[in-house]
């Protein structure tokens, strides 16, 4: 055999690569935004126990963050959202938890033998079912003033 036979073969061809297309690298890494602001905004929600006014809280928020002020004011906004939010959530469960609260203080009292806050707690808990607001209004004097026309003398 000759090397012509050999080489049946044509070098000149090359299978297609498909090239991929790069994507932009971000020099940050590969972190999802949304998940960045919201860790951001987490953060404002814990420190808001710490009993400082609103704008310092939001002023050390900027600066801790390294975000403009006006950021920091939006996480702020959505604070408050969750605030509202997590009221409207314990809401339901409020009213039970404070009657709950209020016939455990009133059982201390009168084992203790503190009758006036006894008898405090008890008002309060008719005015939770509605008994003294009804008592309330009997007792409000009613007042009326009536202006009589002159008469000629």
């Amino acid at each position: 055999m000759t090397d012509s036979c050999l080489n049946t073969f044509d070098d000149s061809y090359k299978p297609e690569v498909k090239k991929e297309i790069e994507k932009p690298r971000r020099t940050v890494g590969n972190r999802n935004p949304r998940l960045v602001i919201e860790a951001r905004q987490q953060r404002l929600y814990r420190r808001q126990l710490e009993g400082l006014p609103a704008r310092q809280l939001v002023l050390d928020h900027a600066s801790k963050e390294g975000i403009a002020p006006s950021t920091a004011w939006e996480d702020w906004k959505k604070v408050n959202s969750w605030n509202d939010e997590d009221w409207q959530k314990d809401r339901e469960h409020m009213l039970a938890r404070l009657q709950a609260a209020r016939l455990r203080l009133y059982e201390k009292a009168i084992r203790k033998g503190q009758l006036q806050t006894a008898a405090q707690v008890l008002d309060s808990i008719g005015k939770v079912i509605g008994e003294s607001v009804e008592h309330v209004s009997i007792q409000a004097p009613e007042l009326s003033i009536k202006v009589e026309p002159k008469k000629p003398s």
